[in-house]
């Protein structure tokens, strides 16, 4: 497998858990010129954007350590345009999660960063 098919696996694994754990998938893979949102979720009252990293090992650094400041600022544009394009009101409650697959351990973190 290259990378684009094993990244599009592991974000499907991040996808079931999120179902799992009562989040409503909403979309995958939105794409806008500043940047891609891999997970779209709700639960309750919160659109959740949800960045996944995925590592075999941590001898390239941690997956959480890959969501770094400019990454964040792309999400926050692309969230922005999907809250837009989506009809959303500017008041939606937003949160930014990152699901972090070191091999088989699922790590999410809830509120990662803000918007």
């Amino acid at each position: 497998m290259n990378k684009r098919e094993i990244g599009a696996k592991k974000e499907q694994i991040a996808a079931q858990y999120l179902s799992e754990n009562g989040y409503e998938i909403l979309s995958t893979n939105f794409y806008t010129r500043t940047g891609e949102l891999d997970l779209v979720a709700r639960k309750n009252a919160y659109v959740i954007f949800v960045e996944v990293k995925y590592r075999t090992g941590i001898g390239n650094g941690h997956p959480l350590e890959a969501v770094t400041p400019g990454k964040q600022r792309r999400i926050l544009q692309a969230a922005r345009y999907y809250l837009y394009r989506n009809g959303y009101p500017e008041d939606t409650p937003c949160r930014f999660d990152v699901i972090g697959i070191l091999g088989e351990e699922i790590i999410h973190v809830k509120g990662a960063f803000e918007g």
